[in-house]
């Protein structure tokens, strides 16, 4: 088979998989920012979150995919964004994110083959090899790249979260739907 049949596969095997999902989690480092931490004067860490990625978020709880974050790091810019958001289920300062995947199952009783995560480095594996829809970015480690379903186009905190949430919209049947509302 070319490339180009493989790749047409492989995108259908994705949104067949993006389809079954009824919980998407996000990592926030190289995810929801692009990965940069900013300290301020007094320490503290600056985080920047893309607009379109939140709206893309809030279009998907609105078809009815529930949302959640789990993160290494720990930060009280990132419970202010899920708060704005809407997002309920917040684990931070998690270095096994296996744990807190667990936990978010029990808490939601939602199975794993019906969650997608999205994450960009090794530590991500665990719950990325467990879950029914895998996503990546593009400057995600090698090791996350090739062990994903879907790899965005756009980077971590410049749409990822967005283009992620359009293809499993998509991949659902109700992009058409969510967008209705601003178009007439």
């Amino acid at each position: 088979m070319n490339s180009a049949a493989d790749s047409a596969t492989s995108l259908s095997a994705a949104l067949a998989r993006a389809a079954n999902v009824r919980l998407m989690i996000f990592d926030v480092d190289g995810i929801l920012t692009d990965g940069s931490l900013h300290f301020g004067a007094d320490g503290e860490v600056i985080k920047t979150f893309n607009v379109l990625d939140g709206h893309g978020i809030k279009l998907l709880q609105q078809s009815g995919v529930a949302t959640a974050i789990i993160s290494a790091r720990q930060s009280p810019i990132v419970l202010r964004r899920a708060t704005d958001l809407g997002i309920h289920h917040v684990f931070q300062g998690i270095h096994d994110k296996r744990s807190a995947f667990e936990q978010l199952l029990a808490q939601t009783n939602v199975a794993a083959d019906a969650c997608g995560f999205i994450g960009d480095d090794v530590i991500d594996l665990p719950i990325l090899s467990r879950v029914g829809f895998a996503a990546s970015v593009p400057n995600a480690h090698p090791e996350v790249r090739s062990r994903v379903h879907y790899v965005t186009q756009a980077g971590g905190g410049r749409g990822a979260a967005r283009e992620l949430c359009d293809f499993i919209l998509r991949a659902q049947g109700n992009y058409e739907a969510a967008i209705a509302p601003y178009l007439s």
